[in-house]
């Protein structure tokens, strides 16, 4: 028999310090023996399968059986490391993608704390510093959030525009004040001083609105294949210029998105009609290490799968950019330029050649630019580990030669690595320039430990240099792209 709708109670969720307090008091022998054994170990940091392998051998198979529906096993299993201190035990916990607990446990006393954020990172960092607090450096991106909303459900990760999408609908829909951001976007849109989208004579949501129908009643009288050319007089006349499409059906489907997205705005409607405005036309890509070029350059140093990728990437870019130019009823020639280091000595590759164009593309190139110092231009091949000192300059000589090359800023600049990441960064701020970071490949992943034990590392790899600046690039850009649902929110 069901219980009656007046009899339900919501229980609170338990936080993971209380359910490790309870799963002491309910089993206080078999969690001492799993947490001694730990400290036992020593001091150090563990990694979740050496957390369960611990585990799995401090406590026989038959007691684990008891503790299987209970919560110290589900906390364990969530677990992504633990710092062992003694007598403590602090653990950094993942409940779920995106949702992060920490906790540490005294091991003589049988005492549960929670631990905030820099309370966890100031206790693992006494595995190096020693428990000494003075002079402890701490950053602050706080800054770089600026107001954007944050996603606070494990479904929005990965979907960004989604979430962002709802977000600015939701506020369209309550407050259609800030639809004149969007008004006033449309006005102003241009490219190289031709003026696409609206023109001076809408300047009002209700003069948009008027010009949409009237627009749309002119298009309906047309055959669907009818060109632009026929109908931009009327267009103009109205406040419209290019961009809405090529023809009379593409047109109307474009004026529809937006007088339903005045009407009624929606995150489908709006990411539909956001996709139709021709923004993107000029795209810079960043790699500076390693040769790139497009033959004999594979096996060298640095050099492999990245090379590959980004010529693929490129390729399939500029045929998607030539489809929505033309669907948008432009006449824009696009570019894209990957951006790498020139290299003067590299003999049997292009990798000395300034400008190369891209094999199966028609606009894009590869532009070398190379390092220099005050005593003139570096030579020779760099590990990729070794290229910081030369990023500013290169960025300095990079903004000059794709000024030069598009003879306008680029629309979007597009970094890999850590390296190109930096240079991105500082081209986008410099320019004031949509800037995206290519996140795969951090060197952090692939050195256990190396956040927190880099020194050693540093001589050799100079990640002090390395990890600042994925940091810095990552909080600075306006997306972020990875390869997999795990390069953001792990296993």
């Amino acid at each position: 028999m069901g219980e009656a709708a007046g009899d339900r109670v919501l229980s609170r969720l338990h936080s993971v310090r209380e359910r490790i307090g309870d799963s002491l008091s309910a089993h206080p022998n078999e969690l001492v023996a799993v947490f001694t054994r730990l400290v036992n170990l020593g001091n150090g940091m563990l990694q979740s399968h050496q957390i369960i392998a611990e585990y799995n051998t401090a406590i026989p198979e038959a007691e684990r059986e008891k503790l299987k529906d209970g919560a110290f096993e589900d906390v364990l299993r969530a677990a992504q490391e633990a710092i062992v201190i003694s007598p403590w035990v602090a653990l950094a916990i993942r409940p779920r993608p995106g949702v992060w607990e920490y906790v540490r446990v005294n091991v003589s006393e049988l005492a549960v704390e929670e631990l905030s954020v820099p309370e966890y990172l100031q206790f693992k960092e006494q595995l190096v510093e020693g428990s000494n607090k003075d002079f402890m450096l701490e950053l602050d991106f706080e800054p770089f959030n600026a107001s954007f909303p944050r996603p606070s459900l494990s479904k929005s990760i990965g979907n960004g525009v989604q979430f962002l999408n709802r977000h600015l609908s939701s506020k369209l829909f309550h407050d259609k004040e800030s639809m004149y951001p969007l008004l006033n976007f449309l006005r102003a849109h241009n490219y190289k001083g031709m003026t696409m989208m609206l023109n001076d004579r809408i300047r009002s949501l209700s003069a948009l609105q008027g010009a949409l129908r009237k627009a749309e009643e002119h298009l309906s009288g047309l055959p669907a294949d009818t060109p632009y050319s026929d109908f931009h007089h009327r267009f103009q006349e109205l406040g419209l210029e290019k961009g809405w499409g090529d023809c009379a059906k593409r047109a109307q489907e474009t004026l529809h998105l937006l007088l339903d997205l005045l009407e009624a705005p929606d995150p489908s409607t709006l990411e539909k009609f956001l996709g139709t405005i021709p923004m993107v036309f000029n795209v810079v890509i960043l790699s500076p290490h390693g040769y790139f070029a497009q033959a004999n350059v594979l096996g060298y140093p640095d050099t492999g799968g990245q090379v590959v990728y980004i010529l693929d990437q490129v390729r399939a870019m500029e045929n998607e950019m030539l489809l929505r130019i033309k669907q948008q009823g432009l006449d824009i020639t696009p570019r894209i330029l990957i951006v790498t280091r020139l290299l003067p000595d590299a003999t049997g590759t292009s990798c000395g050649q300034r400008l190369e164009k891209v094999l199966g593309t028609e606009h894009t190139h590869i532009l070398r630019v190379p390092f220099r110092t005050e005593s003139g231009i570096v030579r020779k091949w760099i590990s990729r580990f070794e290229v910081w000192p030369y990023l500013e300059t290169f960025t300095e000589d990079v903004a000059h030669e794709i000024s030069g090359e598009l003879q306008a800023n680029p629309d979007l600049i597009i970094g890999n690595y850590s390296d190109g990441n930096l240079v991105a960064c500082l081209l986008a701020h410099k320019m004031g320039v949509t800037h995206c970071t290519i996140a795969h490949a951090l060197e952090k992943t692939k050195y256990p430990n190396s956040d927190l034990y880099w020194k050693k590392f540093e001589d050799h790899y100079h990640f002090s240099c390395q990890f600042t600046t994925d940091l810095i690039a990552m909080n600075h850009a306006d997306f972020i792209i990875t390869s997999t649902f795990q390069e953001i929110a792990g296993k």
